[in-house]
C-alpha cells in the first residue's frame, strides 16, 4: 500500500480524550469547553451520536444564552446552509453524525489566527471510521484546527466493551472529586481497543449473515438458470419430457421399490394424473421389474402427451409447455422464499440444543430445496393434460376420452391459456387414451365453467339493479 502525502501538511491537533465518570460531568465539560471557545469567537463544531444527544446539548447552551445551530435529520432542509455558516466567527453548530456530509467547512475571516474550526465529539462512535471523520471536518487544506473527544464511563461503548465498572472503582480508589476527568494516551488506546471490539463483533455479524445468504444465493442460481433455460429454451417439450423422465421412475420406485410394493397407489396416481385408463390388477406390473415398469408408464406418457398436442393449436404449443414449467417454478418458488424465512427466524434457537444454527439450516435448507425441485415436476406432471391452449380444441379433446375414464378422474381445472397467461378453467382433466379410443366420444357429458355475463359486484358495492342499496342488501342477499 502506498501512502499518498495530501495536498498540504495538516495543522490539526488532535487532543487526548477526557474521560469521565458520568455522562452529566461529560455535558458539563462539554459546555465549559464551548462557553470558552465561543468568547474568543472562535467556531466550534459539536458532534454528537444520536438526535436526543444533540437536542439535550442544545438545551443546556440555550441555559447558557449561547446561539448555536442544530443540524440533525429534523433540520435537513437547512442542511447546506447551516454547514456553509459552521466556520464564521463565533458560530457554534451541532451536529448529528457528521460522517458522509461532503461539505467543506469555509473559514471566516480571522478564524484562521483564532486557532481555527474547533471540533468537539461528545461520544465515541462504535466505529474509528466515524470520529475519522468528525475530526476531519476541521484543518482542511492546510488551515489550523483542533479536535478533542469527551468520554463517559457511562456511554454505551464504554459500558459494554470498555470495562466501564473496573475503571470506575479505579477513579473511586484514587479519590477523583466529581467533575476530575482522566486525560491520557494510554486511555485513548483503551478506547479505541473498545472500538476495535465492536467493529469485530458487527464483522462477525455481516459475516454470520453472508454465510445465511450464501446458501439462499446458491438456491437462487440454481432456480434461476432453470428457469432460464425455460424461457430461452427453442424446444420445451425436450424440458418436459426430461421432467417425465425423472418424475414418473421416482415415483414407480416410491411405490414399488419397497418391502410391500403399492400397485394400487401407483395405479391411482398415474390415473388421477395422466389419463392412460389403467386397470387396478396388479399383475399387469408385477411380471417386470421396477425399471421396466417405470420406462413403460413414461413411453406411455409421452405418446399420450404427444397425441393431446395434436389437439392444440401448433403455433401455441411451445408457449403453452414453457408456461406449464414457468408456473409451476413461480409458484412453488414463492412458497419456498417464505418457508426459508421461516425456518431463518426459528433456528437461532437449536442453538439453546447445543446445535450451530448455521449447520442446521444449511441441513435443513438442503432437504427443502430437494424437496422444492420434486413437487416443481410433480407440478408439471399435473399440469401436462390440464392445459390447453384453445377451448374449443380441448372440448375436442374430452370428447375423444371414453365415459369410465371421465367417471374416474376427479373435475379439476386447466392451466392458464400459452398465449393469454390468464388462468382459465376448462372443465374436466384433459388427456389422451394411449390406445385406439374405441368407443370414444358417445354419450360424454362435459361440465364446462359458469362463465359470467356481467362484472362481478362487491357486497358492499352499490346493487346494479339502481335500488340505491348495497348489493348484499338487495339482490345479493343470501336467501
Amino acid at each position: 500500500v502506498n501512502m499518498i502525502p495530501t495536498n498540504r501538511p495538516v495543522r490539526r491537533t488532535d487532543h487526548n480524550d477526557r474521560i469521565y465518570k458520568t455522562r452529566r460531568e461529560k455535558y458539563n465539560a462539554v459546555i465549559k469547553e464551548i462557553r470558552e471557545a465561543h468568547a474568543k469567537t472562535q467556531p466550534v463544531l459539536v458532534g454528537s451520536v444520536s438526535v436526543e444527544a444533540s437536542e439535550l446539548l442544545s438545551r443546556m447552551l440555550k441555559r447558557e444564552k449561547i446561539p448555536h445551530n442544530v443540524l440533525n435529520a429534523k433540520f435537513h432542509m437547512q442542511e447546506a446552509e447551516i454547514v456553509a455558516r459552521a466556520g464564521q466567527p463565533g458560530t457554534v453548530t451541532i451536529s448529528t453524525n457528521m460522517a458522509g456530509r461532503g461539505t467543506d467547512i469555509k473559514l471566516g475571516p480571522g478564524v484562521t489566527d483564532m486557532g481555527g474550526l474547533m471540533v468537539i465529539g461528545t461520544e465515541r462512535h462504535e466505529a474509528r471510521r466515524i470520529d475519522r471523520q468528525l475530526r476531519g471536518r476541521c484543518a482542511r487544506q492546510g488551515d489550523p484546527g483542533a479536535s478533542r473527544f469527551y468520554v463517559s464511563f457511562e456511554d454505551d461503548l464504554m459500558r459494554n466493551f470498555g470495562a466501564a465498572d473496573r475503571m470506575t472503582k479505579i477513579m473511586e480508589r484514587f479519590g477523583l472529586e466529581e467533575g476530575q476527568e482522566l486525560e491520557h494516551r494510554w486511555l485513548n488506546k483503551s478506547v479505541e481497543t473498545a472500538q476495535k471490539r465492536v467493529e469485530q463483533r458487527n464483522y462477525l455479524v455481516r459475516k454470520r449473515t453472508l454465510d445465511f445468504d450464501d446458501v439462499m444465493n446458491m438456491q437462487r442460481e440454481v432456480v434461476y438458470t432453470y428457469r432460464n433455460e425455460v424461457i430461452d429454451s427453442e424446444e420445451p417439450r425436450k424440458l418436459i419430457f426430461e421432467v417425465i423422465d425423472e418424475a414418473v421412475p421416482a415415483k414407480v420406485k416410491e411405490y414399488l421399490d419397497v418391502d410391500e410394493p403399492n400397485y394400487t397407489g401407483l395405479v391411482h396416481w398415474v390415473n388421477t394424473t395422466f389419463p392412460l385408463g389403467l386397470t387396478k390388477e396388479k399383475a399387469q406390473f408385477e411380471t417386470r421389474s421396477v425399471d421396466e415398469n417405470a420406462q413403460f408408464l413414461v413411453e406411455k406418457i409421452k405418446n399420450a402427451y404427444e397425441r393431446k398436442s395434436t389437439y392444440e393449436e401448433p403455433t401455441a404449443v411451445k408457449s403453452l409447455e414453457r408456461y406449464i414449467i414457468l408456473n409451476a417454478i413461480d409458484r412453488l418458488w414463492q412458497e419456498h422464499l417464505y418457508a426459508m424465512d421461516a425456518l431463518r427466524e426459528g433456528v437461532y434457537l437449536r442453538g439453546y440444543a447445543q446445535k450451530d444454527p448455521l449447520i442446521e439450516y444449511k441441513t435443513e435448507a438442503y432437504d427443502m430445496f430437494v424437496e422444492l425441485m420434486a413437487n416443481i415436476k410433480n407440478e408439471v406432471l399435473n399440469n401436462l393434460f390440464r392445459s390447453t391452449s384453445n377451448l374449443q380444441a380441448f372440448e375436442n379433446f374430452l370428447a375423444t376420452l371414453p365415459q369410465f375414464l371421465l367417471r374416474e378422474h376427479a373435475p379439476s381445472a386447466p392451466t392458464a391459456g400459452a398465449e393469454s397467461r390468464i388462468r382459465q378453467p376448462v372443465g374436466a382433466m384433459a388427456g389422451v387414451v394411449a390406445g385406439d379410443g374405441d368407443g370414444a366420444g358417445e354419450g360424454v357429458s362435459i361440465d364446462l365453467p359458469i362463465r359470467r355475463s356481467l362484472p362481478k359486484v362487491g357486497r358492499n358495492e352499490p346493487c346494479p339493479c339502481g335500488s340505491g342499496k348495497k348489493y348484499k342488501n338487495c339482490c345479493g342477499r343470501v336467501a
